[in-house]
């Protein structure tokens, strides 16, 4: 399946300042809004559903012998036509 690129920003950040953005979409996720991401002249509102599949993936890229990036990726995922996923994988536990 194509992938279509919607929105993307990327640049560095605090640690503080990454938190203060994942404050505000549990918020929106909470209170059942729409998300609007914004940067410059592009912006994309989404509406996730009720039960979205959540995907939590930690990630090295790089040489195995060498240094590489590593990587947290949070993702929320649910078909434009369905109204959320119910598949389970394992409860997550952040700690």
């Amino acid at each position: 399946m194509p992938e279509e690129v919607l929105f993307k920003s990327e640049s560095s950040q605090t640690r503080e300042e990454i938190a203060s953005y994942l404050h505000s979409v549990a918020e929106k996720l909470e209170q059942g809004d729409a998300v609007t991401l914004k940067s410059g002249s592009e912006s994309v509102t989404m509406e996730p559903p009720a039960r979205p599949t959540f995907e939590v993936k930690a990630e090295r890229e790089g040489p195995t012998d060498g240094p590489g990036e590593l990587s947290i990726e949070f993702e929320l995922e649910w078909d434009e036509s369905d109204s959320g996923g119910d598949g389970e994988s394992g409860q997550l536990e952040i700690e």
